[in-house]
């Protein structure tokens, strides 16, 4: 089980800013703002948002908190939403839309009541920085070279894409799985130990994992990525889709399958939601939100220039349009999340509904 090492939100935060020095703390300012920006946020919260450090990683000389922040007092029992970004250094934009919602959260709460009631009956996680290492350096991988989205001990049923599935050459190259022996990454570990400790024992969980990549469209992703044929639950992805389209027709996000990108290795949620279904009763729905960069660059090609700008809106006034344009989603994953007896399908619903996600997604 993950265990916050403090007990409130100022002394997570003011502890670790402490154990910095000057040096330290100029170059997070510099190089990693979204951590500084984090803090930030955390340490002007309200009493009943809490945070504490799950992992601490090394690189630069320097050693980096992983955060986990809970917001609300919901019971063990209530469903729970967790919202993760930053498994991949270079895609900056993940955790800034997270900390965009969980400012607007925070602020939200010293006046609105139905949200405030709300959050008495989901609980709230995130985790909005898995890989500062990572981020600190610029590149896609931890310091060690391993790419933590193929870190996981699950191989893909077919052929994957050469490279971009998974790779064990080499860590200098991109997509690398890591030795198979090693075990996971500590930044895999303690985003496994987060899922178990919250997902274990709940009526219904949903996840939702931020990334940039090549498409001009947002993808909504869902497992699986490691093989084609269609995840246990495929009616729960179903029923949160036109449950979604019901209430925001006019949206610009394409759900799919992973798999009908390409096959990877080692897959992080595709392991946790296949240790979940097996461990547990409860539904565990893990999504993927993939923000398409190719919008960004098409109309700025200059951005290919950069190396974060393969994944990340450089003009600010784009920055801020990707910013507010999740929000509505993420506010929908909360409610849908708290109301989930509202819309999950029933033994009745279910086989229509996987009739319809068959027919939709795997012909």
């Amino acid at each position: 089980m993950t265990e916050l090492t403090d007990l409130t939100h100022v002394a997570a935060i003011r502890d670790e800013k402490k154990a910095r020095n000057g040096a330290d703390q100029a170059r997070i300012r510099r190089l990693l703002p979204e951590l500084e920006n984090l803090e930030r946020i955390v340490s002007e919260a309200p009493s009943d948002v809490t945070a504490g450090i799950i992992s601490q990683v090394s690189a630069s000389d320097m050693t980096l908190p992983v955060y986990r922040v809970d917001v609300g007092n919901a019971p063990a029992d209530a469903p729970a939403l967790l919202l993760v970004g930053g498994v991949h250094g270079l895609e900056r934009i993940g955790t800034q839309v997270l900390l965009a919602w969980l400012e607007s959260l925070l602020h939200r709460l010293h006046w609105d009541e139905h949200l405030a009631e709300l959050l008495t009956r989901v609980r709230l996680v995130f985790v909005p920085l898995v890989n500062p290492g990572g981020m600190l350096l610029n590149r896609r991988s931890n310091p060690g070279g391993v790419d933590l989205m193929r870190n996981a001990p699950l191989m893909a049923q077919a052929e994957s894409t050469w490279l971009l599935g998974g790779q064990r050459l080499s860590r200098r190259l991109p997509w690398y799985t890591g030795k198979p022996d090693a075990g996971m990454e500590p930044e895999s570990r303690a985003l496994e130990a987060v899922v178990h400790e919250l997902v274990t024992g709940r009526p219904f969980s949903l996840s939702l994992d931020c990334h940039s990549g090549f498409g001009l469209r947002d993808q909504i992703w869902f497992p699986y990525a490691y093989r084609r044929r269609p995840m246990r639950r495929i009616a729960d992805v179903m029923a949160l889709k036109l449950l979604w389209e019901q209430a925001y027709p006019h949206h610009d996000y394409v759900f799919e399958p992973q798999s009908a990108h390409y096959l990877t290795h080692g897959d992080l949620w595709d392991y946790f939601y296949k240790q979940i279904n097996r461990d547990n009763e409860g539904r565990f729905l893990p999504l993927t939100l993939e923000m398409g960069s190719w919008r960004w660059i098409r109309k700025r090609p200059r951005q290919l220039l950069r190396l974060d700008g393969f994944f990340n809106p450089l003009l600010p006034h784009r920055h801020q349009r990707v910013l507010r344009s999740h929000l509505i989603w993420l506010d929908f994953l909360l409610s849908a999340t708290a109301h989930y007896q509202q819309w999950l399908p029933d033994s009745a619903q279910e086989r229509t509904l996987r009739q319809a996600a068959l027919l939709h997604w795997y012909r």
